[in-house]
């Protein structure tokens, strides 16, 4: 008979090692597990990196180093999606909270959170509870997600609450992919014509006004050629000024729009374009219910749960709503009021969550509200897109069909003088 080394959790997930007999390691981790223990590291005595002592020596510097040099950075929300989701599927499972965690951090490629992972199974081993370690990791876990958590944690419903997180994060993941696929096309549309017309002004009209001065000698251009062989001039002389001041509109409206007055002028002004406005209206509403039923349903105290949704509503008009609504009801006024007053909100999810109060179901009349939204900017998106594709496009021709127009016109003037020559 061998010995093996092994570290292992309990049901409790407290962590205990010692050393077992067996033939080969598979009868090892067979005979643990008979016992209730979950086998985290096992290697043949002598074998797996040193003494005990060694080895907690050596995982404590690896835990150090994690913590120092990759908890403090950022995931993608993808990424934090399905960590929330194995874990309540684990959880679910039976397996004890610190064995999901120690699981999900062997197998997790991501760096940043398989470090954060660990740093988290060391505070709950120490006696933190699961929300307050989460707490310890504001730039990967929000308010919203720590907060449900500690609602799941007091209820004995943590699995539940992981799930229903999962099914949030992923929701408002859709929700963000169709605004980003929206916005972004006439983004890139636009970009696309300033550089082809930055292109042509720079390098193709100066060769077509050389041309014309040795065909075309002392005859004067067409006006539209003219207009745009000036424009093409100043193009030239000024360019490092034009990439200047374009850089420097860009550097100025970052900085005007992270000011408290500029973000709460453009997000007012979002919702009433004409085309994006609405838009942003209907996605707006759809994080709001999403964001307060999911919490309500999980356990969150009304008041603690709208304050949340303020700080993650993503517009100031929409949480500037969510204050008036929070203040009445802490005076134990109905949320209908205030909604209807902010006049953001439609009469329709007005109705539906006067309805929901009244009969007391207001987590499930907002999630309800959340799915009509979703399919709304689903519908409004495709409008947007269908509407944009031909504006684009024709905006696009007539610029460039106007530069190619002004060339295209002198070139008649050459080709009826060399007809007449001939």
């Amino acid at each position: 008979m061998a010995q093996f080394e092994y570290t292992a959790l309990d049901a409790k997930g407290a962590e205990t090692t010692g050393v077992i007999e067996a033939a080969t390691e598979a009868d090892a981790l067979n005979q643990l597990r008979g016992n209730g223990y979950y086998p985290t590291k096992i290697a043949a005595a002598g074998a797996g990196g040193g003494s005990k002592g060694a080895k907690k020596k050596k995982g404590g510097a690896k835990a150090k180093g994690a913590k120092a040099g990759k908890t403090g950075g950022r995931i993608k929300s993808k990424t934090l999606m399905i960590f929330t989701r194995q874990l309540a599927t684990l959880i679910d499972s039976g397996l004890p909270l610190m064995r999901g965690l120690t699981v999900l951090g062997n197998q997790e490629p991501n760096p940043v959170l398989r470090a954060t992972i660990n740093n988290l199974a060391d505070s709950v081993q120490t006696g933190a509870t699961f929300s307050e370690s989460l707490g310890g990791h504001p730039k990967i876990f929000n308010k919203l997600y720590v907060n449900m958590v500690k609602a799941g944690e007091l209820g004995g419903v943590l699995e539940l609450v992981l799930t229903r997180l999962a099914d949030y994060q992923e929701k408002a993941e859709k929700l963000k992919n169709k605004i980003v696929s929206a916005m972004i096309y006439p983004v890139i549309v636009m970009f696309i014509a300033i550089a082809i017309v930055f292109f042509l002004m720079l390098f193709i009209v100066p060769k077509f006004e050389q041309i014309f001065e040795e065909m075309l000698p002392g005859k004067e251009l067409p006006a539209l050629t003219q207009w745009v062989m000036n424009l093409s001039q100043a193009t030239v002389d000024y360019k490092w000024l034009i990439l200047g001041g374009g850089a420097l509109a860009v550097v100025g409206w970052k900085a005007w729009s992270a000011s408290k007055g500029g973000r709460a002028t453009i997000d007012a002004v979002k919702l009433k374009l004409p085309v994006f406005g609405d838009v942003q209206r209907k996605s707006a509403i759809a994080r709001f219910t999403r964001t307060l039923g999911t919490l309500v349903t999980s356990g969150v105290p009304i008041l603690q749960a709208l304050n949340i949704t303020r700080e993650t509503a993503g517009n100031v008009v929409l949480s500037n709503a969510i204050s008036k609504v929070h203040d009445a009801v802490k005076e134990g006024d109905s949320i209908v009021q205030p909604l209807e007053a902010s006049k953001v909100f439609p009469p329709m999810v007005i109705s539906m969550v006067d309805v929901g109060e009244e009969t007391g179901q207001l987590p499930d009349m907002l999630l309800k509200v959340a799915d009509v939204y979703d399919d709304e900017v689903d519908n409004a998106v495709g409008a947007m897109t269908s509407l944009i594709e031909p504006i684009m496009i024709v905006v696009l021709a007539l610029i460039v069909g106007t530069i190619v127009l002004a060339l295209f016109l002198p070139l008649i003037a050459i080709i009826e003088g060399m007809g007449q020559a001939a």
